[in-house]
């Protein structure tokens, strides 16, 4: 096999209040693959993706990106490989314009000129937004923001895209749009999310993190049909989506 993009082993962290979030976590993905990250509320998904880029350092074990450590050294190109599209846009966005929002981390990594305009442009493209390019994001919809979004982190040409909950607050055209251009993205994807229905239609592989630990890795139609897992786990399907009656995508 070649070297993971991503390669987390026996990761610990305990917050300064004492509360032990993870607990050894090992997980590898590989290049090109979508990876859905599921658990519960308080499983410690959001604390390992803190780790992929840095935010948080880890008290107990270690993270790579295609064989780099993270570590202080480090941080400026992992920021760079490893993009983390949060939650809520506006945590992201925060210029004038779309075009400054999305020219901001390049042009922090000196590109400049016709040069910096292309790296916007495709980004743009990417998401389908160009013709935003000089709004103002407060003036577009959420669904609208959250693709701006994707396209501040694809303009630094990152080598994982994570997405913490891309489906949240969407309504349901934009959920099918953002899934599309997902879809189109020739970078590795880890999705964490808790839309079960979401993460069966864009990531073939599945991984569950429950009280800080892993405790499934296989085919997301393996793990949401695995009924003592879901359970065990407090993860549940909404009503009417049963991936047994749903051929895999």
């Amino acid at each position: 096999m070649t070297t993971p993009v991503l390669e987390v082993q026996g990761l610990a962290y305990a917050y300064p209040d004492g509360h032990q979030a993870l607990f050894g976590v090992n997980l590898h993905v590989h290049q090109g693959e979508r990876v859905a990250l599921l658990g519960p509320n308080g499983a410690g998904k959001t604390t390992l993706v803190l780790h992929l880029n840095g935010i948080l350092t880890a008290g107990a074990g270690s993270v790579a990106v295609s064989g780099m450590p993270v570590g202080k050294d480090t941080l400026m190109e992992i920021r760079r490989r490893v993009g983390v599209v949060f939650q809520d846009p506006d945590d992201q966005l925060f210029m004038p314009s779309v075009r400054a929002d999305v020219e901001f981390g390049p042009a922090n990594l000196g590109l400049r000129g016709a040069a910096l305009e292309a790296r916007v442009l495709a980004a743009l493209d990417r998401v389908g937004m160009v013709d935003f390019i000089d709004r103002p994001p407060h003036h577009l919809s959420f669904g609208q923001r959250r693709r701006v979004a994707v396209a501040t982190v694809l303009a630094m040409e990152p080598e994982i895209l994570v997405l913490d909950e891309p489906s949240s607050n969407l309504d349901p055209a934009s959920r099918r749009e953002l899934a599309d251009i997902i879809r189109s993205l020739d970078v590795t994807v880890l999705m964490v999310t808790h839309d079960l229905p979401y993460a069966y239609e864009l990531c073939p592989r599945s991984v569950v993190l429950s009280d800080g630990v892993v405790v499934a890795d296989g085919s997301t139609r393996g793990v949401l049909t695995d009924d003592p897992l879901m359970a065990a786990h407090r993860l549940e399907l909404p009503f009417g989506f049963d991936p047994r009656t749903i051929p895999a995508p």
